[in-house]
């Protein structure tokens, strides 16, 4: 019989579902040296965010097979080393989405009407009605910036206060956002626009610090803020030096940048338009019970050998399809890569085309192989090989697959397609001798190169000069070339040439480049994020 250890305050549902089949033991926030000592005897963990399962934890855990997060964050399990040792992550990314979406209302609400302060004039004997008058939501527009699980959520919320509702969410089609009643906008027309503005993204290099100084001049005079996402989101100085001129007239904040929040990194103290608390979006009775009823059926199935909907890094194949297209997942996921970087806008449609031997066996992995590449780099949560599908899904993407005997040029070749509102791109890669992955065109223009690194896309005019003058502004920025070639084009007198970098290309740098006379668009594309 296999044996169960939660070193985590789950709730008892946990407990009660697995004790049916397993052997179940308790101890709560072990250190990592005791937890070595004890984990060889047991088949499955479950962890909280006090508990990591770090690579010393993993090497003891000799019997170990699966890794439960009663949670969404898996910062604290080292996942790479789960993997190579063949033990599944499984983590609970939705049982808290409506308590974070009614934490959020809870917020806005109090920070509108002053409830924490009126509370406390109550409580210290004053009746002090006239310092604490507020506001109606009615016909106030709000502006959710992530319009994802608990965005929309939210969004639903306030519309029955009878809310205008903006969003700014670049990775959903506009179609979604109609069928949510999102008005979906850009970023500068939300910040200008919105008496109240409401976090819902993932923590990305993109979103870190998108609430700044320089956001908040360009909100309205006394809007409000609320946000339940991530910390690191808002600049919390800046938003604390808006709410004493007046700039912002309210904050509601749940998260934090470092957590547990010390008084000394509080700049909020002694402001009296804010309502704030520790963290607290999934702590109901009701989360907890589903993150913890989530966990216990997840780990069950991976003891089972079951697909696990949840899992982080684990997808179900039988040996025979993993035979011939196990030399395609990386080629897949690099497309991928390169695809979020070419899309430049929401992305409606995802269509994959296999030739050759390929269009003779099951592709579905490899397909969700392309949408884990493309997906992977702009979301925060785990994307992997079990819910890709089911996030592009979400996000009212078309999959498509297409199976063909002959490709155009190679015999075995995967061509993406990608819808979006602002265009379609295509990006075609093959396989030589089973091994050796390339791009062999892209959009309309026939390349070679190896989909790895950082590799610069210009589309230019066929004259001469043209690799000198690119050469020169790269080498003046201290941007090593490891590799350039040039590809035609059907469009006569326009070439295309590749350039592969050993660095990510400084921001500074591509306006050097599209200054270069002849030079009709440069695009950075990362093979792998």
């Amino acid at each position: 019989m296999y044996r169960i250890f939660i070193t985590a305050d789950v709730a008892k549902e946990a407990k009660e579902i697995l004790e049916k089949e397993f052997i179940v033991d308790i101890q709560p926030n072990m250190e990592e040296d005791e937890l070595c000592k004890v984990i060889a005897d047991y088949d499955a963990i479950i962890t909280r965010s006090q508990t990591r399962v770090t690579k010393k934890v993993i090497d003891a855990a000799v019997n170990l097979k699966v890794i439960g997060r009663a949670g969404v964050g898996i910062d604290g399990i080292d996942i790479p080393e789960a993997t190579k040792k063949g033990i599944t992550v499984v983590n609970t990314p939705e049982s808290n989405t409506i308590a974070a979406c009614e934490h959020t209302i809870a917020l806005m609400l109090s920070m509108t009407r002053h409830i924490p302060q009126a509370h406390q004039s109550i409580m210290e004997g004053r009746w002090d009605r006239k310092s604490f008058t507020g506001i109606q939501l009615l016909n106030k527009t709000v502006g959710i910036i992530g319009v994802g699980r608990v965005g929309s959520n939210v969004a639903k919320r306030l519309q029955a206060f009878n809310m205008k509702t903006i969003g700014y969410d670049p990775y959903i089609p506009l179609e979604r956002g109609q069928q949510l009643g999102v008005e979906l906008t850009d970023l500068d027309t939300l910040l200008r626009e919105s008496d109240y503005i409401t976090l819902h993204t993932p923590l990305t290099d993109e979103t870190r610090g998108m609430i700044d100084k320089e956001a908040i001049a360009k909100m309205k005079d006394g809007v409000r803020i609320v946000n339940a996402s991530r910390g690191a989101v808002v600049d919390i100085e800046a938003l604390a030096e808006a709410l004493k001129n007046g700039k912002v007239a309210g904050a509601g904040i749940d998260v934090w940048p470092h957590e547990p929040l010390k008084p000394e990194e509080n700049p909020f103290l002694g402001l009296t338009n804010v309502a704030l608390t520790p963290h607290l979006g999934a702590s109901t009775k009701e989360a907890q019970a589903g993150v913890a009823t989530d966990v216990a059926i997840g780990v069950a199935q991976a003891l089972h050998g079951e697909p696990v909907a949840t899992a982080v890094n684990a997808s179900p194949i039988t040996k025979a399809t993993l035979n011939v297209i196990q030399p395609y997942f990386d080629l897949c996921e690099r497309m991928g890569n390169i695809g979020i970087d070419l899309a430049g806008g929401r992305i409606s449609g995802v269509n994959v085309e296999y030739t050759g031997e390929l269009a003779e066996t099951e592709t579905a992995p490899l397909t969700t192989a392309v949408l884990k590449g493309l997906l992977a780099p702009v979301l925060q949560q785990t994307v992997n090989f079990v819910n890709a599908r089911g996030i592009a899904e979400e996000r009212h993407m078309e999959v498509r697959e297409v199976k063909a005997r002959k490709g155009h040029y190679f015999t075995n070749t995967i061509s993406l397609t990608i819808d979006t509102d602002k265009g379609t791109h295509r990006i075609t890669g093959s396989l030589f001798d089973r091994k050796e992955a390339k791009i062999v065109s892209l959009d309309h223009f026939r390349v070679d190169f190896e989909p790895k690194g950082c590799i610069i896309i210009a589309p230019h005019e066929d004259k001469p000069g043209m690799i000198g003058q690119v050469a020169g502004v790269l080498g003046a920025a201290g941007i090593n070339i490891n590799g350039m070639q040039v590809g035609a084009s059907n469009d006569k007198g326009i070439n295309v040439m590749a350039v592969a970098v050993d660095k990510d290309i400084p921001t500074a740098v591509l306006p050097s480049l599209m200054n270069i006379e002849g030079i009709k668009d440069v695009k950075v594309i990362h093979c792998e994020h």
